[in-house]
């Protein structure tokens, strides 16, 4: 098979005059690409993530689009057996033109499409053009015929339309539904046949594996005698044949392990299909790993199990929930996907959970996965709302799945597949007032349609309902001891971080908690006038409905009024980190009984007050550099009691509380570790008043509790406990707590000071200093620790990148006055 590439320098043009005052001419524009792409590489319209400047390039896409270019023909291509346009991604309503004559049409961004054009084409020029249809014309005109309802922060009739949904608005991203051609497109010149599909099937057994490689050919012409022929390379590069009966077996295999339980090597497979002449007539090449991954569900003391099990080994999923990365999809490259999955990494992360209100991402996101240990949940792309079933969606939606289940099955670090996200509970709730016939459309969807799907295209591969679900036909859908959980009465139930304590939920898929970006990224998108968090353009950056006066009513329960916006944005990612960590180190105490926790959210869409633990610009917050700390593959942590659990308001009437602590290590290792444990309650200038150690031995993928310490009748306001976990004398996690809330402990004056050594930077403080911050005005720090506790001691870190001039630090001392 022979492919032209057809990417590059095309034109574009506004089918009519805009907001922006564009004629109606043709103007450069590169494929992959989209309109507000090429319009911006242009400079004729403004940043749309700027101030409200999305609310005019919204009106924007209330107009049509014309995408062309010429391509030359050989006459050798016209000789093929078969010659096919195809598209790998077009957003969204398509007509495609070849030489005056229509093709067909396109509905769908989430599906390959292929147009035969064996009879259009001719020697030398050929024009091909494709238009654009509105978006939201589209979506109102539809509304209007038949409602669904769907999430309130997106625009009225978006589940119409077969587009990532977060395009036309979320709690979290802009209005901004994009239009144009955002994946590959290239003529394929086929002689005779090509491969249409394999599907490769391990089985382990007595210390081999044996790969049962199905595939199947689509012919072009008359049917000729061929040859298909595969052979495996493994990393080191032994090669494995295939053998008579069609299988290849794999001996002394390298399995493949989520990170932190093992390696990532990854074999190669490679088939050819030969004709008598022994030419080669297509090739289809893949990375696999070899592993066993699946999701145990048995029934237990607690209820049901929810869990990874990877290799026979059941694994504490730890990781987020991912969003696209760019509302302007052309921005999403290989690099600045990388960047973020090793981020990922980097803060000991082994899942992540592609959510269902976007699309399927890139080949290069899943590998990416494979090669770092991730292991990816992967939603159908349906979210928070209501979907009309009817003989033309229904064929729509099965060629999408189709399309994205032969894509992405053969990649080792594939998960689950999952329906939906929120809509089994939305739709039982009656959330976006369904109609009947939806309600009945929900179970036909995603508990017919799409399974039946895959239990003939990968029947392997652990399939799940919706998240959250208890296993499907809305029954006992809220059940928190059995399936999977969205928890959100912490944020949006307004719940102190406590109640994580009390739900020990088999599988968290989605908790969270917003704060602000650094001031960096706030001066992206702000004037300096607009640097106050209820001015028009902060608020037009926070689409969750009043959630910077949330914000603000959670640091009133736990921290001091900050001193200015700057002291605000940073007392609000300590909030965000505090919470989440309060509900992780929860789970992780009780592994066995919960086996995930996937942190809404990992990234943002565009520059904005959310969820995420790193900003747009890849600037991770202080949740990052805690989930680094709490997904730790060996952490320890406390189970404190206090004023924050007993006692949250000062002005209740005197009485006495429990202070205590009780300690616990976690370890999510595959082998069985030995070390100390230490403890020491200090007084606010750090001095130790108590201390205490134990030699510890914690199993393999356990946690160990110990015994709980009382240190009641020590005063909350003036004394904190340290703790930390060494396995041979090197300390290996830590931590620190209080036990009153950080604006009514008595901290002293810390003095902090640094001192840059080549990429070392030292801090030294003479005092406690809470949640040391450590930034510079370029905000591109990025350091092997940020946001820890210094204990009157000198701490050193390892600068990994940025300017390291005009270096800042602050500590939760400086908020107040």
């Amino acid at each position: 098979m022979k492919t032209i590439n057809l990417n590059g320098s095309w034109s574009m043009k506004i089918n009519g005059e805009n907001v922006y005052g564009i004629a109606d001419e043709f103007m450069p524009a590169k494929v992959p690409g989209s309109v507000y792409e090429a319009l911006l590489q242009l400079g004729k319209m403004p940043d749309p993530y700027y101030r409200d400047n999305e609310l005019d390039a919204l009106k924007l896409m209330e107009q049509d689009f014309t995408y062309q270019t010429v391509f030359n023909l050989e006459q050798e291509a016209l000789e093929s057996d078969g010659l096919l346009l195809h598209f790998d991604g077009i957003d969204t309503l398509g007509a495609v033109y070849l030489n005056g004559a229509l093709l067909g049409k396109t509905d769908n961004m989430h599906r390959i499409w292929e147009f035969d054009i064996k009879e259009l084409a001719k020697a030398g020029e050929n024009d091909l053009r494709v238009v654009l249809s509105s978006p939201t014309k589209y979506i109102r005109e539809e509304q209007q015929k038949c409602y669904t309802g769907g999430s309130h922060e997106c625009m009225e009739g978006f589940p119409h339309l077969r587009k990532a949904h977060c395009m036309f608005g979320w709690d979290w991203g802009p209005r901004l539904p994009d239009a144009g051609i955002f994946r590959d497109v290239k003529l394929l010149g086929i002689k005779e046949c090509r491969f249409e599909e394999v599907y490769v099937r391990q089985q382990h057994e007595n210390g081999s594996v044996l790969l049962d490689i199905d595939w199947s050919l689509e012919l072009f012409g008359e049917e000729t005698l061929s040859e298909v022929v595969f052979q495996v390379t493994a990393p080191d590069g032994k090669v494995y044949n295939q053998t008579e009966e069609g299988t290849v077996l794999i001996t002394e295999p390298m399995l493949w392990w989520p990170n932190g339980y093992g390696e990532q090597p990854l074999y190669t497979v490679r088939g050819e299909v030969k004709n008598e002449k022994g030419e080669i007539l297509d090739i289809w090449e893949r990375r696999i790993g070899l592993r066993t991954l699946t999701v145990k569900r048995e029934k237990d003391q607690w209820g049901e199990s929810f869990c990874h099990v990877v290799n026979g080994v059941p694994v504490f999923a730890m990781g987020a929930d991912y969003i696209p990365e760019d509302n302007i999809l052309g921005r999403v490259t290989k690099e600045r996907t990388k960047a973020l999955l090793s981020d990922c990494v980097a803060a000991n992360h082994n899942a992540i959970r592609i959510w269902g209100g976007g699309y399927y991402p890139d080949d290069f996101f899943f590998d990416f996965c494979d090669e770092l240990g991730l292991m990816v949940w992967v939603d159908f792309m349906y979210a928070c709302a209501s979907y009309e079933l009817n003989d033309e969606f229904e064929a729509n939606i099965r060629q999408e799945t189709i399309d994205n289940v032969i894509r992405i099955r053969h990649h080792a670090s594939l998960a689950l597949w999952c329906g939906n996200n929120e809509m089994e509970t939305q739709v039982q709730d009656k959330a976006w007032k369904p109609s009947p016939k939806q309600v009945m459309d929900y179970i036909k969807i995603y508990e017919y349609i799409i399974p039946n799907i895959l239990k003939e295209y990968d029947p392997v591969t652990f399939y799940w309902p919706s998240s959250p679900s208890s296993g499907g036909n809305y029954e006992d859908s809220w059940n928190p001891d059995k399936g999977d959980t969205h928890y959100w009465d912490v944020w949006h139930g307004n719940k102190p971080f406590s109640e994580y304590r009390k739900f020990h939920f088999r599988y968290a898929s989605e908790f969270g908690f917003q704060s602000f970006p650094c001031l960096k990224t706030i001066e992206s998108f702000t004037e300096k006038k607009d640097r106050n968090i209820f001015s028009r353009v902060m608020e037009m950056h926070q689409r969750n409905t009043a959630a910077n006066g949330k914000i603000l009513n959670y640091i009133s329960d736990n921290y001091l009024y900050p001193k200015d916006f700057d002291h605000l944005i940073y007392t609000s990612q300590l909030l965000q980190a505090d919470a989440i960590r309060y509900g992780v180190e929860h789970w992780r105490r009780h592994r066995g009984r919960c086996m995930g926790a996937i942190v809404w959210q990992l990234n943002d869409i565009w520059p904005v007050a959310s969820w995420a633990s790193i900003d747009y610009y890849g600037r991770w917050k202080a949740l990052h550099y805690s989930e680094k700390r709490f997904f730790a593959p060996v952490m320890i942590s406390c189970e404190e009691e206090g004023e924050m659990t007993q006692r949250p308001h000062c002005i209740e009437e005197p009485h006495d509380i429990e202070k205590t602590a009780r300690l616990n290590v976690a370890n999510e290792t595959r082998k069985d570790i030995t070390g100390t444990v230490r403890w020491a309650l200090r007084n606010p200038g750090a001095e130790v008043i108590l201390k205490g150690e134990e030699e510890v031995k914690v199993p393999a993928l356990t946690s160990l509790w110990l015994d709980k310490i009382d240190f009641s009748s020590y005063n909350e306001l003036n004394s904190y406990l340290t703790f930390e976990f060494l396995i041979n004398g090197e300390v290996v996690s830590k931590g620190s707590c209080l036990f009153t809330a950080p604006k009514h402990f008595e901290f002293e004056d810390p003095e902090l000071s640094c001192r840059v050594e080549g990429d070392k930077l030292y801090i030294n403080s003479k005092a406690y200093a809470k949640s040391v911050e450590i930034s510079n005005e370029e905000g591109d720090l990025k350091l092997s620790d940020n946001y820890f506790d210094v204990n009157g001691e000198e701490v050193c870190v390892d600068i990994l990148s940025g300017t390291k001039e005009k270096i800042k630090i602050r500590s939760v001392y400086d908020i107040g006055e």
